[in-house]
């Protein structure tokens, strides 16, 4: 399904009871943010997006936790169920094993042309809503903009779809980076080494360019909005994808003052540029990690226009401690992805990134084990795949291990495990918000191969059958439940 609007999303929330209007007047510094946080974390009926009316400060309603459920997030990208995702790529994708890299490459060729040619490239508009007002004097100073945590530097953009064009290919990369608001017209641009924005930023400095152009759209469509934080691999449109999930090409319009295209149906859009080198101390910022990300320099946004809906919502979220409202958004990434992942990897069954690992800290894999070091090779692979290689750990278990089951997954490992034969421990690129690495950006990995070993793996000794009650008893027991008087 494709909404017009953000406001269309909120009424299909609300009609479906997944939406609270608080009434009550709140502030956006830290108030709102203790408010979502025990939402997030408290008991599931009660957990809502909430659209807060009544912003001290400001006269835009505020829409936050939108995509914090399973359910709300598979709405939002016009599924019923996340598992849908997988379902619905699979089904795109031929999952039969390619035979070396430039078949791989290929089929992924082939599945772009598909869905650009259902007429789902981004269109354009010459009238858009988000251009309704174009503000005389524009200042950020309008905007319900959070201060999220009390060791914050201040208040923060936490959901934009930031937009650029590589400067020598023109190619657009929409992605989710915080924005640190220095004053009423500059925000920190915080893009992280390993994102798009910073690649087109360094591509501009080795040009020589004096100036990049920037635009931020806040609010819009959901899935456009969501796929801003998809990790697409570089020179595929995030727009595109949001047009193919959403069924209809997501329209675009362009910036009153920068050379740029947004989304039409975005609820506010903030235009400027960055000026290549210019760096200033951005943070601390309360992270996803759970810990506050310490001040380091990044680029600079200067704004040249503002301009936004008649009767704007602006979204955002809050990041912290998991579980959170992130969280469902990298659950949905990860079964969306899963069937890209098999494309290059056919003996992977499934993925598991949970909460506790908050993404890139973590990732269980179960697999069809063939030969020795298989799970050496699928660790590797993982890591060989774009911003997979930022992943901290990797636990292989075999194929009929349940990788969303954590406890199960804890047993398999304490069981299966030699510390001295089945750890593999590398160097390499990690997340920049890793505060563990010894360098910022590169540390150490660990890979688990938590699978059954054989004589082929080397063990001589003999595996063990697991403990398990015959099935002709447990049909015994079933029968007879109600007469044991148990309940």
């Amino acid at each position: 399904m494709a909404y017009q609007s953000l406001s269309e999303f909120v009424a299909r929330l609300e009609k479906a009871g997944e939406l609270v209007r608080v009434r009550a007047e709140v502030n956006p510094e830290l108030e709102i943010t203790e408010i979502v946080n025990r939402v997030s974390k408290g008991p599931r009926d009660g957990n809502k997006a909430l659209l807060f009316e009544r912003v001290k400060g400001s006269e835009m309603p505020v829409l936050i936790n939108m995509f914090g459920s399973e359910r709300r997030m598979a709405w939002a990208l016009g599924v019923e169920e996340l598992e849908d995702l997988n379902r619905k790529l699979s089904a795109l994708l031929d999952l039969r094993l390619p035979q070396g890299m430039g078949a791989m490459m290929g089929r992924l060729n082939d599945v772009l042309r598909v869905i650009r040619s259902m007429g789902l490239r981004p269109s354009s508009v010459s009238h858009p809503p988000c251009q309704a007002v174009v503000m005389d004097e524009p200042s950020l100073d309008m905007l319900p903009i959070l201060k999220c945590w009390p060791g914050d530097a201040g208040r923060y953009i936490t959901l934009p779809q930031v937009i650029t064009r590589d400067p020598i290919t023109g190619v657009r990369n929409v992605g989710m980076y915080r924005l640190q608001v220095f004053d009423s017209r500059t925000l920190g641009m915080h893009w992280q080494l390993h994102k798009g924005g910073a690649e087109h930023e360094r591509e501009a400095i080795r040009n020589g360019q004096d100036r990049m152009p920037v635009a931020v759209a806040l609010g819009g469509d959901s899935a456009a909005l969501w796929a801003a934080s998809a990790p697409l691999p570089p020179g595929i449109d995030e727009y595109l994808l949001a047009g193919w999930l959403r069924g209809r090409p997501v329209r675009m319009a362009r910036c009153v003052s920068q050379p740029l295209e947004v989304p039409a149906d975005a609820d506010i859009v903030i235009e400027g540029y960055v000026v290549p080198g210019e760096r200033r101390d951005e943070g601390p910022f309360g992270d996803h990690t759970g810990f506050y990300t310490p001040p380091a320099p990044f680029p600079v946004m200067h704004v040249t226009a503002i301009t936004h809906r008649r009767d704007p919502i602006y979204p955002a979220t809050v990041v912290g401690r998991p579980p959170m409202e992130d969280y469902w958004m990298g659950k949905a990434t990860e079964r969306l992805f899963l069937p890209l992942l098999k494309l290059f990897m056919g003996e992977v069954v499934d993925i598991n990134m949970p909460a506790e690992g908050v993404f890139h800290n973590l990732l269980i894999v179960s697999i069809k084990k063939r030969y020795p070091g298989h799970p050496q090779k699928v660790m590797m692979g993982i890591w060989g795949m774009g911003l997979m290689a930022l992943t901290k750990a990797i636990v292989v278990v075999d194929e009929d291990v349940n990788v969303h089951d954590l406890s199960e997954v804890a047993w398999r490992v304490l069981g299966n495990v030699d510390w001295k034969r089945d750890v593999l421990i590398v160097e390499g690129p990690v997340d920049q918000l890793d505060h563990s690495a010894y360098r910022e950006s590169f540390g150490g990995k660990i890979g688990v191969d938590a699978t059954a070993k054989g004589p082929q793996d080397g063990h001589r000794r003999g595996w063990p059958d697991e403990v398990e009650m015959s099935p002709e008893i447990k049909a015994l027991v079933d029968r007879r439940w109600d007469e044991y008087g148990i309940g």
